[in-house]
């Protein structure tokens, strides 16, 4: 959530930035907060006004009831009885304002960094970034080499050659699957829905495999293993800034006023909601195994098939929780542990830079991860990895308390999917394809237990 020092601060920044994310009525937005806030001020105003005279009157009472004059003393009471009520009515209009300024705060999105190219889509995310087995690319306009701290060249301008021709016909994952006996999204649509598919065999073990290695790779890194609740109350929804934003898209159970989790994100960044924490201990870094549950509401088509879209599907998390001086480096340290991750799995894979439209409703600036899938022929996307800047711990009241001044100040968090299952599975199976079976990439077969799925 944007802080209204921020907004006065630079009020026109923050409508340019919300501009680039194309948050529709920016500025009118803006001058409602300050709007809300000028209120409060007045109310508070007039509060105080009614306190001092309240406060002057209330000491004259004694002095007049000492000279026996009943009859203005009386009338001195009366006065401080309305002021009173007066106050009263001051604190529930301050209360008001501040309750619909919090409220359309909460709808507000996060202000994109300057870096965060603009755009109102995915063709206008920037590719700043290719890796993995011999990859033939060219950059139209630019044929130089390129990172993400080098030339960055959008999409849409981008002509992509990747072409493995392969020795036979690759299938796509749901018919390895079947072929396999690795999944079977049948039995899935059976016992819940579409979306919901049933592992079985090699497949599960596959799935564990990856979870184990993606762990364990996150272990030696320095994470934390946590493991959450996979269910979430509104207060943790609203503090990562799923709620309001997401609702629609959450799996809701109404009973009991819960949510199930889109992310491990929201459980494991909530451990620190309502806390000060010693600068001494930051960065915090944690990481998560959880089931993920998205409603993914109208998804449908061709590119929703298979394991490409799922309503449940198992990830790992990493989360971070950090200083402001610190942020962009953890961020730089996190886009390294998912890259090595997909380096480490053979796969090939682009980084992208999303754009002002592409991005989240919270994050400050986004780096996208995505695998391709030789038998789909085309780019599937397996992580995003955000700062967050002080938006979200501004919603959490997450704070640090700085080890030179003492002075608490709102903490950065950060996170990032190292890595999403779905789509790494779909991509090992048809990138791997072989008249033998399925080849397992060399750093996952100890966790697999075998090289080969026959």
């Amino acid at each position: 959530m944007l802080t209204l020092k921020q907004i006065y601060e630079d009020k026109a920044a923050i409508v340019a930035g919300l501009e680039k994310k194309h948050f529709a009525g920016a500025a009118e937005a803006i001058d409602q907060v300050i709007a809300l806030d000028q209120e409060r001020k007045a109310a508070q105003q007039q509060k105080d006004a009614a306190a001092a005279e309240m406060n002057q009157i209330s000491k004259s009472i004694g002095a007049l009831m000492a000279k026996g004059d009943k009859a203005a003393a009386e009338e001195a009471k009366a006065k401080t009885g309305a002021l009173k009520d007066n106050i009263k009515q001051y604190d529930q209009a301050m209360a008001d304002a501040e309750e619909k300024q919090r409220l359309l705060l909460l709808t507000i999105p996060n202000v994109p960094y300057d870096i965060v190219p603009q755009g109102r889509s995915a063709e206008d995310n920037l590719a700043v970034k290719m890796g993995g087995w011999d990859i033939k690319h060219e950059l139209v306009g630019n044929t130089k080499a390129f990172d993400a701290d080098g030339a960055a060249v959008a999409l849409k301008d981008w002509k992509d050659e990747w072409n493995p021709q392969p020795a036979f016909a690759k299938l796509p994952h749901w018919e390895l699957a079947k072929k396999y006996n690795l999944i079977d999204f049948d039995l899935g649509v059976k016992i819940s829905g579409a979306g919901f598919p049933v592992y079985i065999g090699q497949g599960a073990r596959l799935q564990r495999a990856l979870i184990n290695f993606f762990l364990a790779e996150a272990t030696k890194a320095g994470y934390t293993e946590i493991m959450p609740p996979t269910v979430v109350n509104a207060a943790s929804g609203y503090g990562t800034g799923q709620l309001p934003d997401k609702e629609g898209q959450m799996y809701h159970c109404e009973v009991d006023d819960l949510y199930l989790i889109p992310t491990a994100e929201v459980p494991v960044t909530n451990l620190y909601r309502d806390e000060i924490i010693d600068e001494d201990q930051l960065p915090i870094k944690n990481c998560a195994y959880t089931e993920c549950f998205r409603r993914e509401a109208g998804s449908y088509g061709k590119d929703v098939r298979g394991l490409n879209r799922l309503h449940e599907f198992s990830k790992i998390e990493i989360v971070r929780i950090d200083t402001p001086a610190h942020s962009d480096a953890s961020h730089r340290e996190m886009l390294t542990h998912v890259e090595g991750l997909l380096q480490k799995l053979e796969l090939p894979y682009r980084i992208l830079r999303l754009c002002g439209g592409d991005m989240s409703f919270t994050a400050a600036i986004c780096y996208d991860f995505e695998v391709y899938s030789e038998a789909q022929h085309r780019w599937l996307e397996v992580s995003s990895t955000s700062n967050f800047d002080t938006y979200q711990a501004n919603r959490l009241k997450c704070r640090y308390r700085s080890k030179e001044d003492k002075k608490v100040q709102i903490a950065h968090t950060l996170n990032g999917s190292a890595l999403a299952l779905p789509r790494i599975v779909a991509a090992l199976l048809e990138n791997n394809q072989c008249e033998e079976g399925i080849r397992i990439p060399k750093a996952l077969q100890p966790y697999f237990g075998a090289e080969m799925i026959r």
